[in-house]
């Protein structure tokens, strides 16, 4: 018989222990960032700082008024300028270097938050707002943390359009090879997405991951994890794991 998910306020809940051969698989999405004051498209009431999605975030949009949706990425660049990682952002850095590469970090988020608190190789799934390619040619992505608001920015090897190296609405996310890759091998999975899937495969040890969710609230498909920790991230994350 499954046991029925245990959902409460995360400190009703004991630490989540690491063994010294586990893997944790940590997925990140708006509400750690919000935390540091990142402005998320929820709570812009259905817009994203004042602009609809399908005018700023869709390659249609690109293509009709690239313009417009420099205007908007160099405004996005100027916040992640301001805004600190917060006690969950420093909580995944110091878990990752107790544990190291037995840590998969992937983040929805395209701002450097994570970076900013110190961890590495951080596997952004829907790019990076500080990184810039080539619509045209196959240049690697760079860091540009420049302001386009009057014209669009060229490429110095083809002359085709530069673009924001985010992944758009209608675009795949980047790396999921990878992702599914990292899941096959996860033991811990405190996160929200993928749990499906989890759910159905167990990893390459033959073990099935233990899935965990932390949010402020309960999510739709709570019923397939084994617990619901409810809270803010950077109260619940710092005491989340034990490392043994």
């Amino acid at each position: 018989m499954v046991p029925l998910t245990k959902i409460a306020p995360g400190n009703e809940f004991p630490a989540l222990p690491v063994g010294a051969g586990d893997r944790v698989f940590v997925l990140t999405g708006a509400g750690i960032s919000a935390e540091s004051g990142v402005r998320t498209f929820r709570d812009a009431g259905g817009l994203w700082e004042e602009h609809r999605i399908e005018d700023v975030a869709t390659p249609e949009a690109f293509a009709r008024d690239p313009e417009l949706v420099w205007h908007f990425y160099s405004q996005r660049r100027k916040q992640a300028g301001s805004v600190q990682p917060n006690p969950a952002h420093l909580a995944l850095a110091k878990l990752q270097a107790q544990i190291g590469e037995r840590l998969f970090l992937c983040t929805q988020n395209v701002d450097p938050l994570h970076e900013r608190a110190g961890s590495r190789d951080v596997h952004h799934m829907h790019g990076e707002l500080l990184k810039t390619r080539c619509d045209s040619c196959e240049r690697l992505p760079f860091h540009d943390d420049g302001a386009y608001l009057d014209e669009v920015p060229r490429c110095d090897r083809c002359g085709g359009r530069l673009r924001p190296h985010v992944v758009w609405f209608g675009e795949i996310p980047f790396g999921m090879g990878r992702i599914y890759q990292q899941l096959n091998e996860c033991d811990l999975f405190p996160a929200a997405g993928f749990v499906s899937h989890l759910r159905h495969n167990p990893n390459s040890r033959g073990r099935f991951a233990r899935c965990i969710y932390v949010g402020l609230e309960r999510p739709e498909n709570a019923h397939s994890f084994d617990e619901c920790r409810l809270g803010k991230a950077g109260e619940l994350l710092p005491s989340l794991f034990e490392v043994g």
